[in-house]
């Protein structure tokens, strides 16, 4: 084999999850997770495989999510009682979990590998600058903050950066140096380009489709590349981009050589897998690329 095939070769991020989280079952295209207190049943269309479990133990959800899977649709989701949000914890950090229309829950379980990943490489930098674009309900831009870097999270929508907010003061972090920016993603990291700022790291963690809040519109396979070059141009000399992707038609090799081209190099790229608890089958959740800015 080539030195250049093995360099393609994917990596797997495996994760059991956060501290308060366990994917206690997948299969038949749902997924079973305790959040917490909380047992909840949704939809995913790669767990193509049989349940491990029985019924008997799927019918214990407090909640399951029915109607429109789509990431831009939105659906419902029946209870076996009304309850409000409830908190959840991973380390000293404290995070508001509630139901959302598009099956989302305020946490993707499966970023605790990027976010030790982040801390790690943070904590050991004086001074670090991280931009978190897409940043939703901020737990990574914490995880960051955490470790003492300065941050910049951007997400165009204001209800994310309202609970990004309320999850920064549940964790006792409202000293930190966070600025929090209600913008278009695109446009921002175009503007720091201008001015000549710059970041140790960048995550980027884009939609398949969204839209920015004066309507601009967002499309992965048609945006990407010009949005990553906003980065590259945004990175420091040995600065790190971590991009993860969560559309199931890309490919982990097109973001890999997407990345390289870009950024540069070196590149790592694979797969996000939960791991399933008590030796339930694994759950692949998304494809991932670290790629290190040249010196």
């Amino acid at each position: 084999m080539s030195e250049l095939a093995k360099s393609l070769r994917p990596e797997v991020l495996a994760s059991d999850g956060p501290q308060d989280y366990a994917l206690v079952d997948s299969g038949n295209g749902r997924r079973l997770e305790r959040f917490g207190a909380k047992l909840l049943d949704r939809p995913e269309e790669q767990a193509m495989w049989a349940p491990s479990l029985p019924e008997s133990a799927w019918a214990k959800a407090d909640a399951v999510f029915t109607g429109d899977v789509e990431e831009e649709g939105a659906g419902r989701w029946k209870q076996r009682q009304e309850e409000p949000d409830w908190t959840c914890r991973h380390g000293a950090l404290r995070y508001r979990c509630r139901l959302t229309s598009f099956r989302h829950v305020g946490v993707f379980p499966e970023q605790e590998a990027q976010w030790r990943f982040v801390s790690d490489k943070l904590g050991s930098a004086h001074g670090a600058k991280l931009l978190n674009l897409f940043g939703y309900t901020g737990i990574a831009s914490l995880v960051a903050a955490e470790a003492g870097a300065e941050v910049a999270h951007v997400d165009a929508s204001k209800k994310a950066i309202a609970w990004a907010r309320e999850n920064q003061a549940l964790s006792g972090l409202e000293e930190k140096p966070i600025r929090w920016l209600c913008e278009d993603a695109g446009k921002f990291a175009a503007r720091e380009v201008r001015r000549g700022n710059a970041y140790d790291m960048i995550l980027l963690d884009p939609p398949k489709y969204g839209r920015g809040p004066k309507n601009e519109t967002w499309r992965l396979f048609e945006d990407l590349p010009e949005m990553l070059k906003l980065c590259a141009a945004c990175l420091k000399p040995g600065g790190t981009l971590v991009l993860t992707a969560y559309a199931i038609r890309a490919s982990y090799l097109a973001l890999h050589q997407l990345c390289a081209d870009i950024v540069g190099g070196p590149v790592t790229s694979g797969e996000m897998v939960l791991v399933g608890e008590g030796g339930a089958k694994s759950l692949p959740t998304s494809l991932y690329c670290r790629a290190e800015k040249p010196k």
